[in-house]
C-alpha cells in the first residue's frame, strides 16, 4: 500500500462519512464464505461485538534508542493518547463497520473522560463503561524508536481493580455475535465472561497480549476460547516453548490446539512476516469454512498470510489491537477465515502509518479503497 493510506488528524470525531464502495470490494464481499456452525455457536452478522478488557491512557516517549542499564536517554517529544488492548480492539472494530459494546473499567480523574469520548468518538457503545471509586484510570509508558518499533510498560489502575460481571454484562455477552478479549484485566473476569459466552454459544477470541505470565490453573481459560491469538513471543510465554523457527511456532501452537475445544483455531501474529492461522486437521471445514491445506497424513492445517506492504512505518503500537479486531469483525460477519485474514493484514498495514494507537486506527472508508497489493496478497494453506 503506497500513498492514500494514511488516516488524517482530523478524522471526524463521531461516525465516519457515508461511504460507496468499489467494484473490487463488493465483488470481494459477495465472494466471502458464510462461516459454518461451531461448538462455539455460529457468529450472527446482525449482533454487536461485545469487547471486554482495558482502559489506558498511552503517554508516548519518542527515543532514538531504549536505554541500557544504569543508563539515562532523552526523549525529543511526549504526547498523550487513548488507548488500552481492550478500548483499542472495540475502537478499531467499530471504525471498521461493525456495532460494538465495550465493558471496561476507568479511575476517577482527568483520563477518565479523556477515555470515555475517545472511545463514543469511535461509535464504541460505552453504556458498560465503568468508572471505579478512588482509582486511577489505567495507563501505559510507551518508548517509541524511529524504526517505529515500541516497548511498553503498563500500570493497571483501575483495569485491575475489583471487577464484577453483572447479569446485565451477562446478557450483553450472551446477545453477542462474538466476544473479545485480551490479558489487561484480571484472568478471572476473562474466564467468567468466557463461560458465560460458551454457555450462551457466543465464540470467544482471545488476544494473549497483556501479561507477562503463562495461563493459570493450567490453561483452564483456553478450554473456553474459540480463536486464540498471541504474536510469537506471547506464544512462547504461554507455552514454554521455543518459537524462533516457523516449525517451532507450529509445534507450540499445535500444544494449544491440543488444549482448546474442538473447532478452536491458533492465530499467531508475526508482524512484518505476516500471520498464520492454525487448527486440527480432522476439523477442517469448521469455524470458518476451512481453506486450510489438506495433505498426506498431517495433523493440523493452516492459513499463512503475507502483510501488506507499507512505504513508511510510522509506529506499530495498535497495530497488533487493530490485526484482533478486524479478524474478530470479519468472524462476526461470517466471512471465510482467508477474507478475515486478509481484511486483518489490511487495518494493521493502515495502522502503522501514524503515531499513536486507536487514533491510528482505520475507518471503513479507509478500507473499501481499491489497493492491488491487498488484493494480491492472499492466504496460502499449508498442513503439517
Amino acid at each position: 500500500m503506497r500513498g492514500g493510506g494514511l488516516l488524517k488528524a482530523s478524522s471526524p470525531p463521531r461516525s465516519p462519512p457515508p461511504s460507496t464502495s468499489s467494484p473490487k470490494q463488493q465483488q470481494r464481499q459477495r465472494n466471502s464464505i458464510a462461516m459454518a456452525a461451531s461448538p462455539a455457536g455460529a457468529p450472527q452478522a446482525g449482533k454487536p461485538l461485545v469487547v471486554v478488557g482495558s482502559v489506558n491512557a498511552d503517554f508516548v516517549l519518542s527515543v532514538d534508542r531504549l536505554p541500557l542499564p544504569g543508563e539515562t536517554v532523552s526523549a525529543s517529544t511526549m504526547d498523550l493518547f487513548p488507548g488500552g488492548k481492550g478500548a483499542n480492539q472495540a475502537a478499531a472494530a467499530a471504525r471498521l463497520g461493525h456495532p460494538t459494546r465495550f465493558i471496561g473499567q476507568c479511575g476517577e480523574d482527568a483520563n477518565a473522560a479523556f477515555m470515555r469520548q475517545s472511545l463514543a468518538d469511535s461509535t464504541v457503545d460505552c453504556a458498560f463503561l465503568r468508572q471505579v471509586p478512588g482509582c486511577a484510570t489505567g495507563s501505559a509508558y510507551i518508548f517509541l524508536q524511529p524504526s517505529g518499533e515500541n516497548s511498553i510498560v503498563i500500570l493497571g489502575g483501575a483495569n485491575q481493580s475489583q471487577w464484577d460481571v453483572s447479569e446485565a454484562h451477562a446478557e450483553a455477552i450472551r446477545g453477542a455475535g462474538a466476544v473479545l478479549l485480551q490479558r489487561e484485566i484480571p484472568e478471572s473476569v476473562n474466564l467468567r465472561v468466557a463461560r458465560v459466552a460458551r454457555e450462551g454459544g457466543v465464540p470467544v477470541i482471545l488476544d494473549a497480549g497483556g501479561v507477562d505470565a503463562p495461563f493459570a490453573n493450567e490453561g483452564e481459560l483456553v478450554r473456553f476460547v474459540t480463536v486464540l491469538s498471541p504474536n510469537e513471543t506471547e506464544l512462547a510465554r504461554i507455552t514454554g516453548l521455543p518459537t524462533e523457527t516457523e516449525d517451532e511456532m507450529l509445534r507450540a501452537a499445535a500444544s494449544l490446539l491440543d488444549l482448546m475445544a474442538p473447532g478452536g483455531r491458533v492465530l499467531i501474529k508475526l508482524g512484518a512476516r505476516g500471520s498464520m492461522l492454525i487448527w486440527k486437521k480432522k476439523e477442517e471445514g469448521g469455524a470458518h469454512g476451512g481453506d486450510g491445506g489438506n495433505s498426506g497424513d498431517a495433523k493440523y492445517c493452516g492459513l499463512r498470510q503475507a502483510p501488506v506492504a507499507v512505504a513508511n512505518v510510522v509506529d506499530t503500537t495498535g497495530a497488533g489491537d487493530c490485526f484482533t479486531a478486524a479478524f474478530a469483525v470479519g468472524t462476526v460477519k461470517g466471512w471465510g477465515e482467508g477474507e478475515c485474514l486478509r481484511f486483518a493484514s489490511l487495518a494493521a498495514s493502515k495502522c502503522i502509518q501514524q503515531k499513536g494507537a486507536m487514533v491510528s486506527l482505520p475507518w471503513l472508508k479507509d478500507m473499501e479503497a481499491d489497493n492491488d497489493e491487498a488484493e494480491s496478497a492472499k492466504a496460502t494453506p499449508f498442513s503439517f
